[in-house]
């Protein structure tokens, strides 16, 4: 409590509260940063059902997690500059309320895009509240009880996006779709509550803070424009003027907000720290590993429901056990991270995560709930032994005087890696699947013996069970185009995965390289 003291705001909390202020406030603002990381996965379960509602594809329908992983990336930038002007209180409770709305806009949308919209309200409080929340932690503690602090951060936002799938699964097969958004809403009042009780008021009254608007809108335009190509490529055509145009918008934006960056005096994100060999080997990995974290808890719980046809609730139960392990492991890859080089454990995890999506692109039908969940636990294996040691890497490669710029360029690269990886996983298996859908439907036609023979059984069946005879053979060719769809949808899931297994050996280079530079005295 003594280190609470250097900050006049906090201290006087705890003149209110005792010492026992330090739990209260975690608790209220630990649930609120749980509410929102729920809430970032307990729509992955609802991909299917969204397909099916609106008549969109799955290129589409995943933009209600992707719009959602975006807006948090860009908002995390506004973070500082939203605390400083409204205080800690105000921004929380302020932030809690456009989640809110943002549920209620998706639990009765009338179309995708009013749902996009109402995604993109909480993802915007996500990225808000997550970091103001860590700060507030971090504040509370005692210097020396800092890092445990951000263990039990860490511990809750680690848990909760393996159980974000259950708690969707199971609202939407006892109730619907559109239920899953309001289910973290209790813990949202809760957390509001305690909010406003232990939560610090402004301390600061003056002009609004200075922030570099300029540099921000840049960001967010590269981001929506690049996403939206990715996202849109299928349906547009990758090599349409509108998915070019879009794309070289991105890529314009994105230019123009490094050279701002590089000019500017506060940037809000130092392309600086990426010219020490280290950091950017550790950003590329972070941004890696942030993108295979999110795209498979993406595409299981699709794949499962999509191709195996598990029920919302068992499709969620696949990464329940890979959660589990992951907190169960976090405590030895701490050790880990104190003891052995970084590039040690972080090459060890790159491997395991390429071998374990490796062995998913294998996957079918018929492939066991049990084998499913194995794998997702040995993909989570790999998880937990990177990200403590990767952040040590990285904030041992900097200097101190840089070390809160680093800080949030490290949390702000993993997010952008979750929301392209999502993104970009989902325009692959689309696009691999309408690859093989074309290959397969060549393959049927009169000189393919099985092709034939089929229909003919799936006629006869037909004819006793009294379809009438102009109906059958339509009725036999709509079963062949389910089975070429089911099939090309398989292949499709299987190739993502693989491409994903072959991203991760390529992680390895940079993972080598952090062995080849030198920590910063």
């Amino acid at each position: 409590m003594a280190d609470a003291s250097e900050d006049p705001v906090f201290q006087a909390q705890f003149d209110r509260f005792g010492p026992s202020y330090k739990w209260w406030v975690t608790i209220a603002g630990l649930t609120g940063a749980i509410a929102m990381i729920l809430s970032a996965t307990i729509v992955i379960v609802a991909v299917p059902s969204i397909m099916g509602a609106y008549g969109v594809g799955q290129d589409v329908a995943q933009w209600a997690a992707t719009a959602f992983l975006a807006t948090m990336v860009a908002s995390q930038l506004l973070n500082s500059w939203v605390v400083k002007a409204l205080g800690q209180r105000m921004a929380y409770g302020l932030t809690l309320g456009i989640f809110v709305a943002g549920a209620f806009v998706c639990a009765f949308s009338t179309s995708i895009d009013v749902l996009i919209i109402g995604r993109i309200m909480q993802g915007f409080s996500a990225g808000i509240i997550q970091p103001l929340v860590l700060a507030v932690m971090v504040s509370v503690f005692p210097r020396n009880k800092r890092g445990f602090a951000v263990g039990i951060y860490g511990l809750g936002v680690t848990m909760a996006p393996s159980f974000g799938p259950l708690v969707g699964g199971i609202t939407i097969d006892l109730l619907t779709w559109r239920h899953a958004f309001l289910m973290p809403l209790p813990l949202v009042l809760f957390a509001f509550v305690g909010g406003m009780i232990f939560m610090p008021k402004k301390s600061y009254f003056g002009p609004l803070p200075k922030f570099d608007w300029t540099g921000f809108i840049l960001v967010s335009v590269a981001l929506v424009c690049t996403m939206s190509a990715i996202g849109n490529g299928h349906r547009w055509g990758w090599g349409s003027d509108k998915n070019i145009y879009t794309a070289g918008a991105g890529v314009i934006a994105f230019s123009l907000f490094i050279f701002v960056q590089l000019r500017s005096k506060a940037p809000i994100l130092d392309p600086k720290l990426f010219l020490d060999p280290r950091f950017a080997a550790a950003m590329a990995i972070a941004f890696a590993f942030g993108a295979g974290n999110f795209a498979t808890n993406y595409a299981i719980p699709v794949f499962v429901q999509t191709v195996q046809g598990y029920t919302p609730t068992r499709a969620g139960v696949v990464l329940v056990p890979a959660g589990l392990f992951l907190v169960s492991l976090i405590p030895l890859s701490g050790r880990l991270a104190d003891t052995v080089p970084p590039h040690i454990p972080i090459s060890i995890g790159c491997v395991i995560f390429a071998v374990a999506t490796y062995l998913i692109s294998f996957s079918d039908v018929n492939t066991a709930f049990w084998t499913m969940a194995g794998l997702t636990v040995m993909s989570r294996a790999a998880i937990g032994l990177v990200m403590p040691n990767l952040g040590g890497a990285t904030m041992r490669s900097i200097s101190a005087e840089k070390l809160n710029a680093a800080a949030g360029a490290y949390n702000f690269i993993r997010q952008l890696g979750g929301a392209f990886g999502v993104n970009i996983t989902a325009a692959l298996i689309e696009y691999r699947s309408a690859v093989h859908a074309d290959w397969l439907t060549a393959t049927q036609t009169s000189g393919n013996q099985f092709t034939v023979e089929m229909l003919d059984r799936v006629e006869r069946l037909l004819k006793d069970g009294g379809l009438p005879e102009n109906a059958q053979e339509w009725g036999a060719l709509d079963y062949l185009g389910q089975t070429i769809y089911a099939q090309a949808r398989t292949f499709g899931f299987q190739d993502t995965f693989l491409i994903v297994s072959v991203a991760f050996v390529i992680a390895l280079i940079p993972a080598l390289m952090l062995a080849r530079s030198k920590d910063k005295d």
